[in-house]
């Protein structure tokens, strides 16, 4: 398998090197050159495991790539009652006949994100020593909440890596926040930054494609990849579990192989419904993907005009996951829809770029509405639906998939039928525990999260997931919170432990002068 750039600007590489690389240097993101069909057929009745095996395979591995050998031992080391609290790792759970919950929040860290940060760790050590390289990887995540804690419980202690992680500050839960302060491990870093998710993210996409300072890292010693799903390995786990909850839709009666679902998924950043898209692509049989945005509704103005513009206000929700203005995987779905074509993605990225908006053509535009239908939740939606859900069908749900049912809610409304639907389920309940409580009470007198998880406990006999229930006990590293121009000098000053950073003081001189920044 073989993997390009969306912009046309590099060589093809094997799946090891998309993977270790992270992302095109000279910008843009790998994608594979073909996408293989799967006998659906074949996955009957199979398990998580061989799915993982029969998807990931037809991905990622080759003669001079991943041997197939070392990816059923990946996924045996990860897809385990060890690591996951149910035996289906990612269960479905029904609101009605014909609409499930794929819970995929049975992890280590109680989020989706799990599915692919156990095991990229794997493929990050496993490519290494297929490509013979010795330099120490150093990871670079901005997170808007679940991903930082599941890369860093990931790689936490995983010979060869360091790993740093950048939030938002005041822009993730307080149980996120503590579920990232409270990881161990030697080699992992948490850092909060005066911003939102986008200036993370941004600032890290521009120090892969910086020449200069790649170059000072690579003379340390140091190799950069990102856990973000900018990496194609944090894409490829995804698309394995869209393949299991059909099947389990099958085992359940709920459709006979062959039938088409729809599939709503609540996403920030499109890497999910990216996945989903993909399996579709891949031979899954998929009607509609329902893309379920909140407040920062970028995405819905999208699939509905087919104008993305980010010149907008940003908002902080009580879903911050998807609190997020810069989708970067859009760019991706972009590049199959617009028929691979490179200048393109170019022209729109760079009208992005320097205007802040883009419109995509009328042929293009169709071809989006024909897979996607797009919609958004206010906070009194999605706090009205986690109280009607559990009124009606006794089901918790957290804040981002509340804004999926509500999505889906709406585009059923919107026809004469309705197709048997998968919603993802992308966080456990407790992971936004006063916005949850207050939905179900209306009670916002209460401040300790901890106090709120045991009222929440009681009222609904819903138990936490351990990770989250043990928080309170376990010890927190300091908090440290810095502006988003100095994380540069702060990985610097991380990777070079000899030298002092001061990063609180004006008009020093930084540690990194690039003559050229790119």
């Amino acid at each position: 398998m073989k993997y390009i750039s969306t912009r046309g600007n590099h060589i093809p590489v094997r799946s090891t090197e998309a993977i270790l690389t992270g992302m095109v240097p000279t910008g843009g993101l790998f994608v594979p050159e073909i996408l293989s069909d799967i006998d659906i057929g074949s996955l009957s009745g199979k398990s998580y495991q061989d799915t993982a095996f029969e998807v990931l395979r037809c991905l990622l591995c080759s003669e001079s790539d991943y041997p197939e050998a070392d990816l059923i031992k990946y996924i045996n080391k990860v897809y385990n009652l060890f690591k996951f609290d149910s035996d289906k790792v990612t269960p479905l759970h029904y609101l009605d006949e014909i609409t499930a919950v794929l819970e995929l929040w049975h992890g280590p860290t109680a989020a989706f994100k799990d599915l692919a940060l156990q095991i990229l760790p794997y493929f990050i050590s496993g490519g290494q020593k297929i490509l013979k390289k010795s330099k120490e990887i150093v990871i670079l995540v901005a997170t808007s909440g679940d991903t930082g804690k599941a890369a860093l419980e990931g790689f936490k202690n995983i010979p060869g890596t360091r790993i740093i992680v950048f939030y938002p500050d005041s822009g993730v839960s307080p149980v996120q926040e503590a579920q990232m302060l409270t990881t161990g491990g030697a080699n992992t870093y948490v850092i909060g930054v005066k911003g939102n998710f986008d200036d993370c993210q941004n600032a890290i996409k521009e120090i892969f494609s910086d020449s200069a300072y790649n170059e000072l890292l690579d003379k340390k010693g140091f190799e950069l990849s990102s856990a973000n799903s900018i990496n194609w390995g944090r894409l490829a786990p995804q698309i394995v579990y869209y393949f299991w909850a059909y099947f389990q839709m099958v085992e359940n009666k709920t459709i006979i192989k062959g039938d088409k679902i729809d599939i709503c998924v609540p996403t920030g950043n499109f890497g999910n419904i990216l996945a989903a898209f993909y399996a579709r692509e891949m031979g899954l049989p998929v009607s509609k993907l329902v893309c379920a945005s909140n407040r920062n509704n970028v995405l819905t103005d999208f699939i509905r005009t087919g104008i993305y513009n980010k010149k907008r206000e940003f908002f902080k929700t009580i879903s911050p996951s998807m609190d997020i203005l810069i989708s970067s995987n859009l760019e991706r779905f972009l590049f199959y829809i617009s028929g691979s074509n490179p200048l393109k993605i170019i022209r729109w990225y760079n009208e992005l770029s320097q205007t802040g908006e883009f419109k995509v053509d009328e042929m293009t535009h169709q071809r989006i509405s024909g897979i996607l239908f797009g919609d958004f939740a206010t906070e009194e939606d999605t706090y009205l639906y986690i109280k009607k859900v559990f009124s009606e069908k006794g089901y918790l749900m957290d804040t981002h998939t509340a804004v999926g049912v509500k999505a889906l809610d709406t585009y059923r409304g919107l026809r004469s039928g309705a197709e048997p639907a998968v919603v993802c389920g992308t966080a456990s309940p407790y992971k936004f525990n006063s916005s949850v409580y207050f939905a179900i009470t209306g009670d916002a007198s209460l401040t300790d999260e901890f106090i709120i998880q045991k009222k929440l406990k009681e009222l609904t006999g819903v138990a936490p997931p351990r990770s989250i229930e043990e928080l309170e006990s376990l010890k927190r590293r300091p908090r440290r919170v810095i502006e988003v121009s100095d994380i540069r000098n702060y990985i610097i000053s991380i990777l070079s432990p000899n030298r002092k950073v001061h990063i609180s003081i004006k008009n020093r001189k930084p540690l990194y002068s690039p003559k050229k920044r790119l």
